[in-house]
């Protein structure tokens, strides 16, 4: 019975690793090509001004678009691929946990009959709030 339990935890466990691999590997690679090209640096100097007001560089877009449009792991290993302080991460990682995944969340609430323009507007306004709060805090204790 234990031998079971074990195998099957095994097995389970490298089907999880698999599956996290599957997004997380792609992407970390796809942002680490970007960092070599002119196109970072391109949407980095775009987005500036707008990450500024969360204490982000203008390459903490990625995290936040891969992490909104795929999911958490996406996101982490777009972050992962980039250069950002502990604060700079804590501040993106407080956004996303507002903000993830909202294609597929948001397929969800249709599915559960809820408005999905007050859902998206609260889960992306919490997430530019506390954004914000984080952020600023941050900067100022740095």
């Amino acid at each position: 019975m234990f031998f079971t339990s074990v195998g099957e935890g095994v097995k389970k466990g490298l089907q999880t690793t698999w599956t996290l691999a599957k997004i997380v590997i792609p992407v970390y690679i796809i942002v680490t090509v970007l960092k070599y090209t002119p196109v970072l640096n391109f949407v980095a100097n775009i987005f500036r001004p707008f990450m500024k007001i969360f204490n982000l560089p203008g390459e903490a877009v990625l995290p936040l678009v891969f992490g909104n449009l795929v999911n958490l792991y996406a996101g982490t290993a777009a972050m992962g691929a980039i250069d950002l302080t502990p604060m700079q991460i804590t501040t993106i990682a407080v956004m996303l946990s507002f903000s993830h995944s909202m294609l597929v969340e948001t397929a969800v609430t249709t599915k559960l009959n809820a408005k999905v323009s007050h859902v998206v507007g609260i889960r992306v306004g919490l997430a530019i709030v506390f954004g914000i709060i984080v952020g600023q805090l941050g900067g100022a204790l740095c």
